[in-house]
C-alpha cells in the first residue's frame, strides 16, 4: 500500500506538487472530461450485504444486509487530494484497466514499487506500473505489446498520483 505524502521526491521518483499552475496547465491541454474532481460522487449510502456473490455456481442468497455503503469511503481516503481519470488505451489490461475505465488517483500518497500511478512522461499522461529497479525507476505497462519506459527525470517525468481504485460500468448510462 502507497504511504501519504505531500510533494517533493519520494525514493529517487520526482512528484508533481500537490495542485498549483503545473496541474492546471498540464490539465488544460486535455479535454476536460477526462479528469473529475473527486468531489462528484454522490453522499447517497446503498445498502451492503454480508454474503458474497459466487462467480460460479449459484447458492442460496443471504438476506442479512452488513451495512450501508457510501462510495465516498469506501473509493477516496484523501478527499482534497484524490481525483478521476478516464483511461485510453490498452497498455494495462493485464492489470484489469481497460479502455473507457475510470480511475480514481490519489496524489497524496507515496508511489511505491508496483504501484499503479499516473504520470508525465516528456509532457503526456500515462498509466503504468511503477517499478523501482537498480538503474532507477521504470514505468511498465501490463501488456506485452507495449514497452516499457526508463523514467527519466531530465526528459520530463514525474509522477502525478496512485491509482487507488478502478471504476468499470457494465452498462453505459440511461440517458434521458
Amino acid at each position: 500500500m502507497a504511504e501519504p505524502l505531500s510533494s517533493g521526491a519520494a525514493d529517487g521518483i520526482p512528484l508533481a506538487p500537490p495542485g498549483g499552475e503545473a496541474l492546471e496547465s498540464l490539465i488544460a491541454r486535455f479535454p476536460r472530461q477526462a479528469f473529475r474532481a473527486a468531489e462528484v460522487l454522490s453522499e447517497t449510502e446503498l445498502p451492503l450485504y454480508a454474503s458474497r456473490v459466487p462467480a460460479g455456481f449459484p447458492s442460496p442468497a443471504d438476506d442479512y444486509l452488513e451495512a450501508s455503503l457510501n462510495l465516498n469511503d469506501y473509493l477516496i481516503r484523501h478527499p482534497e487530494s484524490t481525483f478521476f481519470v478516464r483511461v485510453s488505451g490498452e497498455s494495462m489490461s493485464g492489470a484489469g484497466i481497460f479502455d473507457g475505465d475510470m480511475l480514481v488517483v490519489d496524489r497524496l500518497l507515496r508511489p511505491r514499487h508496483r504501484d499503479v500511478v499516473i504520470a508525465v512522461v516528456a509532457g503526456e499522461l500515462t498509466v503504468k506500473r511503477l517499478e523501482l529497479r537498480a538503474d532507477g525507476p521504470w514505468l511498465v505497462p501490463d501488456h506485452p505489446d507495449y514497452p516499457a519506459l526508463r523514467a527519466n527525470p531530465e526528459a520530463g517525468f514525474d509522477v502525478w498520483g496512485v491509482v487507488t481504485a478502478v471504476v468499470r460500468s457494465l452498462k453505459p448510462p440511461h440517458k434521458a
